[in-house]
């Protein structure tokens, strides 16, 4: 496939661009740090700014799938999703965030535990209210996986397994919620080659 992924020089990009890469896949790395991008045959960096959607349009169309991984505080839900919208790529892969998966067994937002640090709220607010637009848009082909809260999510080690979820967060057998940036890179790889989650996911070990 000819994958585009904004926010290719991120701690997700970072990983998931050479994991689809190794796989034999086209992937554009768009991000405002191209120099940053990990070289690899089947990878093209380039120059990208979602503020400048008219532009951002051009680097997608031709595209299978559209990837983002970037911080949703930082960016207009609009301009990315018009300019997703507006290239033509039937479908778009939104790398989420966590705080609006649930507690085990209840219909408790991680963002609304006390336990949740302070400091993440504007940010889980923010990947909560794109989760929301995209729950809303009737046009695309969307997909949005939230990972495992920090700091469950992190480097690590690539073991080579996953669990998949829904709308709760996943524990593991040592009671945590976790998963490495290698293995999540690894889940959405094999997403994105599978195609079989619609809407929103989660993944975790």
């Amino acid at each position: 496939m000819r994958i585009a992924h904004i926010g290719a020089s991120g701690e997700v990009g970072k990983r998931v661009v050479p994991e689809l890469a190794h796989r034999g896949h086209e992937v554009t790395a768009i991000s405002t740090h191209p120099d940053a991008v990990s070289q690899h045959e089947n990878v093209t960096a380039v120059y990208g700014n979602i503020d400048d959607p008219d532009a951002m349009i051009e680097l997608l169309r031709g595209h299978d799938v559209v990837i983002s991984s970037v911080q949703f505080r930082k960016y207009d839900h609009e301009s990315l999703i018009r300019a997703v919208k507006e290239s033509g790529v039937p479908r778009y892969f939104v790398c989420g965030g966590s705080g609006t998966l649930f507690m085990p067994g209840t219909k408790v937002r991680l963002m609304d535990h006390p336990m949740f640090p302070e400091a993440a709220i504007p940010f889980a607010e923010a990947a909560a209210r794109f989760l929301d637009r995209l729950k809303a848009e009737s046009e695309l082909d969307w997909t949005y996986v939230s990972p495992p809260p920090p700091p469950g999510f992190s480097p690590g080690e690539k073991r080579g397994f996953y669990r998949l979820g829904t709308d709760e967060v996943l524990i593991g057998e040592d009671g945590k919620p976790a998963i490495s940036y290698e293995d999540y890179a690894v889940a959405v790889a094999d997403e994105i080659e599978s195609h079989t989650q619609h809407g929103r996911f989660t993944v975790g070990y």
